[in-house]
């Protein structure tokens, strides 16, 4: 019956006008038969689209490319594609993958060292598109947008239909063309155990201590309430202590990535804007009204880096953590930390990166019930009181194809033809189910994807709604991104360790961030370098009009909650919460 089922297969795709060796043609069925399914194509469209990377791939292998590889961080979805799609394309195509693994700092650093060296190490990379306004303004990463039209037209898939992607808008420069690929996305979204936040005796007690319901906090607050509740008066559940709050604060580049995927604009650090807040972006730095040109980090040049609304965000990580998290929590890094929650013992946690999604639903896990639903959902992150309607709500990661400019031609061709694959729509849905990281909207509002909505907490619901735009990637204010991004771990960890004030580890960040940004001033850059505005008196630049914003005389409002079911409703009709 196999048999019959892989001989037919084949004759499906002589049928569609395929002149393909017998193994090619009995790969892409067999495939198409098995892994990659469910999709929002039918087989005989799969089949189709499949005979064209064939076909495009002859053309490379004729040129003798025979094999490629390929970098990106550690997450499912890579591992996915390192361990299966990989296969998948080199016996559909007949071009060898290696798709290499490494942790994201990494990534970052090899980047940078192949931007420097003008030689790529891959041929391919998956970085996150927080690089965006690096790439843009030295000019070594291939622009898509002239590629797909000229060099690349005839390896570009024709069903490729960029507008079905959700993250092109973050891939895209300042002159409007797309310089990324988007291959996986996840936001950072608030996390709570919906199970306990429901128990009529935790309602009571928080009702009566704190006179407002126990909900999903509107602000940070409330989320400050709901932390010292659990910590301080629940303290256990079923004879293990609970905890209100969970973060990570280990010395390491993971620590930076808290911060600069938006914990500042979470509090309310920049400017109102989507995607990134103009002037001043959720990193402090100020740039020209055109976006282009960075003037500055500092207050005293007009940036929010050091910022009152600043130093209470990192004031208040520093102390969440050391007062309600648990106390290995300030030694660990974001992959360490990324688990703990899914050991049920933590309630909340005001920052929580969709992507450990597929890792906190399996059957058995004290946070998962016996029928495989959560017992956990995912919500908007609550706003610090300097936060404004308008503002960046939160982060989302978006990593992404991306290629050098003066790379050997071919294998880059074949490089793009890979990228191409691992998004295409044969293979996408069956990697969102796998992974959790979507990037079509098509397969977002498939039928699967409607099937798994209750087992995944809110997921569906989050990426189904228009108000997901209001979480965006690092903007295109920062310059260099690897230069820049290694500042924020080494001065946040001095606060961490309170070898430093918040104020003075901010202040110092602020100082550093200009040094560089002078540097590159200096040097030069193709577009777009920075011009910094010379130092002031601060008080020149504090304002209750836009970023830096002047301090609060009151920095604790009154907490504020709501019901998850109407946060739900909102989703539904395309509102934040």
């Amino acid at each position: 019956m196999k048999f019959r089922h892989t001989a037919l297969a084949v004759a499906a795709i002589a049928a569609l006008g395929c002149n393909l060796a017998w193994a090619d043609a009995a790969a892409a069925k067999k495939w198409i038969d098995s892994e990659f399914q469910p999709s929002t194509l039918s087989k005989d469209q799969q089949a189709a689209e499949m005979k064209w990377f064939i076909d495009a791939a002859a053309k490379l292998k004729a040129k003798g490319v025979n094999e490629i590889s390929v970098v990106s961080e550690t997450i499912t979805t890579h591992e996915y594609e390192s361990k299966t799609l990989a296969k998948a394309f080199s016996e559909i195509t007949g071009i060898n993958v290696k798709h290499d693994l490494i942790q994201e700092g990494d990534v970052v650093e090899k980047l940078q060292t192949s931007m420097q060296s003008g030689k790529s190490i891959y041929d391919g990379w998956i970085s996150d598109s927080d690089l965006i306004g690096t790439h843009y303004r030295y000019g070594k990463i291939m622009n898509l947008t002239d590629y797909m039209a000229g060099k690349g037209k005839e390896y570009t898939n024709p069903g490729l239909d960029l507008k079905d992607f959700i993250g092109t808008s973050f891939t895209t420069g300042p002159d409007k063309k797309l310089y990324q690929l988007p291959d996986q996305q996840f936001a950072n979204l608030y996390w709570f155990r919906a199970d306990l936040f429901a128990r009529q005796d935790l309602k009571d007690k928080f009702k009566a201590k704190y006179g407002y319901d126990l909900g999903v906090p509107l602000n940070w607050s409330a989320y400050e309430d709901i932390a010292a509740f659990f910590s301080e008066d629940v303290k256990t559940i079923d004879g293990k202590p609970i905890y209100g709050h969970m973060d990570y604060g280990k010395k390491d580049p993971s620590l930076g990535w808290r911060f600069t995927d938006a914990w500042l604009s979470m509090a309310g650090t920049a400017d109102i804007g989507i995607p990134n807040g103009k002037p001043v972006d959720e990193w402090g730095i100020r740039a020209s009204a055109d976006g282009c040109t960075p003037l500055g980090a500092s207050v005293s040049r007009g940036g929010a880096t050091n910022s009152p609304a600043a130093v209470y965000a990192l004031t208040k990580y520093v102390d969440w953590m050391k007062k309600y998290a648990p106390k290995e929590a300030s030694g660990m890094t974001f992959g360490e930390a990324g688990p703990v929650p899914a050991q049920g013992q933590i309630a909340q946690q005001i920052f929580w990166y969709t992507a450990f999604t597929a890792d906190m639903t399996k059957k058995g896990l004290p946070v998962v019930n016996e029928d495989g639903t959560p017992k956990w959902r995912m919500a908007p992150g609550p706003n610090g009181p300097y936060w404004k309607q308008g503002m960046q709500n939160g982060y989302q990661d978006v990593g992404s194809w991306t290629f050098f400019e003066k790379h050997d031609e071919n294998r880059t061709a074949a490089a793009w033809l890979y990228a191409q694959f691992v998004t295409a729509k044969t293979t996408s849905l069956k990697k969102t189910i796998v992974g959790l990281t979507p990037i079509r909207e098509s397969d977002i509002q498939s039928k699967a994807m409607t099937d798994m909505a209750p087992k995944l907490g809110g997921l569906v619901e989050f990426y189904r709604s228009p108000a997901r735009v209001a979480w965006t990637p690092t903007g295109t204010n920062v310059p260099d991104y690897p230069k820049l991004a290694q500042l924020w771990w080494q001065n946040v960890a001095q606060a961490v360790t309170a070898e430093k004030t918040p104020q003075q580890a901010m202040d110092n960040l602020a100082e550093q961030m200009d040094q560089v940004m002078a540097r590159l001033e200096r040097a030069g850059m193709d577009r777009c370098a920075p011009k910094l505005n010379k130092k002031e008196d601060p008080k020149k630049w504090l304002s209750d009009k836009g970023a830096p914003w002047a301090k609060l005389a009151n920095e604790k409002p009154k907490g504020e909650t709501i019901a998850y079911d109407q946060l739900l409703n909102a989703w539904k009709n395309g509102k934040v919460r």
